[in-house]
């Protein structure tokens, strides 16, 4: 069959790669001439495991091709799929959909055959009505064309394995024609086994929000207990390991740490709110804006700690920071905690320099005034305290020893309770983790400042990560 990728981003560079992958015709659409360029010579623009190999595979054997040019992939595709980005309006929690009509918008006036215009970004429910009503608008025959839309539920870093062998494809269709179609795009995976829910669009459309709401929350609670725990010197670990054998609660996603960012979760979670108060429902998911809230917090919360670790202030202090993505095993520093927390550190005075084994040119690009090093040891060398703030696999296999020997004084904060902290307090470090006890240590009470100003009653300003209260 023959596909269009419209967005070559995180979820369109890879869902256009792997569609190939699994036999079909593909082109890949995008405005930006540069990245399309890269993709065409198989460079991927950001880093995502797996994805430059499969890119390579697919353009050699000819299934995969990249363009700028929506008049050639009217021409060409049987099933359009629109992966183009939603963020949060810069004026309000609602999603931003400004991309995802301007798609439809240049695509209808060179549709000339029947197709199928398949959605996959992350929309409020009712996108796919609204967007087949416009077709109506500018199609001379909108009965030839339908819209469906089948969200992604891709994690970054493993995007390649999640898009190939799925837990489960969800669509939203109205026909049993548009249903017919996307069984067949996806056969392979069908024939493994991979469990298909089809359902009308609205469904569809809240499935993706509500997974993510689900996913925020339960991160969001075990922080909140982590912040009890350090309130009364019990152990969030401990805690999160005797809950998570419930099997009504599952332990997966119960680690507490410096919370939850990137491109999709703060933002999901932010245009359900606003979505559902169009709808009159906002009381329904009031409770996200506590889950943001404490979300918020733990940034302010590891300033904090990192504060006293430093000796109660941070200027003239050089502090090593790991870790600059909003998670591992990608390059993606949209909404760090990592970079909000950095930022906050040097903005009190402190000298920061980052490390990060993939994220240091995306990080140098939003803030230029730290300092990044190539390696650990360069960045450690001479810190009064060390950060660790993005869990990557191999922070958690340095040598505590060897590091103590460069560093000014053995401090570490584990932002993500990754590291084993006997072993680095049995090579003479002081350790703190949040939501952990700390030998000696009394439990301390802290009022944090209200956080609502810390992204929920305005949109995150990534480019100046800020953590002050407006």
């Amino acid at each position: 069959m023959r596909l269009t990728v419209i967005g070559t981003g995180y979820l369109g560079a890879v869902h256009a790669a792997c569609m190939a992958d699994i036999g079909h015709e593909v082109l890949g659409v995008d405005i930006d001439a540069d990245k399309i360029r890269a993709l065409a010579d198989g460079r991927p623009p950001f880093f995502e495991p797996g994805l430059r190999q499969i890119l390579t595979r697919n353009i050699g054997s000819g299934r995969l091709r990249f363009t700028t040019s929506l008049r050639e992939a009217a021409e060409f595709g049987d099933v359009h799929f629109v992966c183009v980005g939603t963020p949060q309006q810069r004026d309000s929690l609602a999603a931003d959909l400004r991309h995802v009509d301007a798609v439809i918008d240049a695509l209808a006036p060179h549709l000339r055959r029947p197709c199928l215009i398949v959605g996959k970004s992350t929309v409020p429910v009712g996108t796919t009505e609204r967007l087949a009503a416009r077709l109506t608008e500018l199609l001379p025959d909108a009965s030839a064309v339908e819209v469906a839309w089948n969200p992604e539920f891709l994690r970054e870093g493993y995007a390649v394995h999640d898009t190939l062998q799925p837990d489960r494809l969800v669509t939203g269709v109205v026909s049993s024609h548009a249903d017919e179609v996307l069984r067949a795009v996806y056969a392979p995976m069908l024939e493994a086994g991979v469990p298909y829910i089809s359902t009308d669009p609205a469904t569809a459309e809240l499935v993706k929000v509500a997974a993510n709401s689900f996913l925020a929350t339960k991160i969001s609670f075990i922080n909140a207990m982590a912040e009890v725990c350090d309130a009364s010197g019990a152990d969030v670990v401990t805690l999160a390991d005797a809950i998570g054998h419930d099997t009504r609660i599952g332990r997966r996603f119960l680690s507490a740490g410096l919370g939850f960012g990137g491109g999709c979760l703060p933002k999901d979670i932010r245009a359900f709110t606003a979505r559902a108060r169009e709808l009159g429902v906002d009381r329904a998911v009031a409770f996200l804006r506590e889950v943001d809230e404490i979300n918020m917090r733990q940034r302010r919360r590891t300033v904090d700690i990192a504060r006293e670790l430093a000796g109660g202030t941070f200027t003239g202090r050089r502090v090593a920071v790991l870790g600059a993505t909003f998670k591992p095993n990608s390059d993606d520093v949209r909404d760090s905690p990592s970079l909000a927390v950095a930022a906050a550190i040097h903005r009190e005075g402190a000298e920061v320099c980052l490390h990060d084994p993939e994220g240091v040119d995306n990080a140098r690009a939003v803030l230029p005034a730290l300092r990044y090093s190539p390696d650990v040891s360069t960045a450690c060398q001479d810190a009064c305290l060390v950060l660790h703030l993005t869990e990557w696999s191999q922070y958690r296999k340095l040598d505590p020893v060897a590091l103590a020997a460069v560093v000014r004084t053995p401090n570490v904060l584990d932002a993500r309770n990754g590291l084993d902290a006997e072993l680095w307090r049995s090579a003479g470090w002081t350790v703190r983790a949040l939501g952990r006890p700390t030998p000696g240590r009394q439990p301390v009470h802290v009022t944090i400042p209200h956080a609502a100003g810390l992204g929920w009653a305005a949109p995150i300003d990534a480019g100046r990560l800020s953590l002050a209260p407006k």
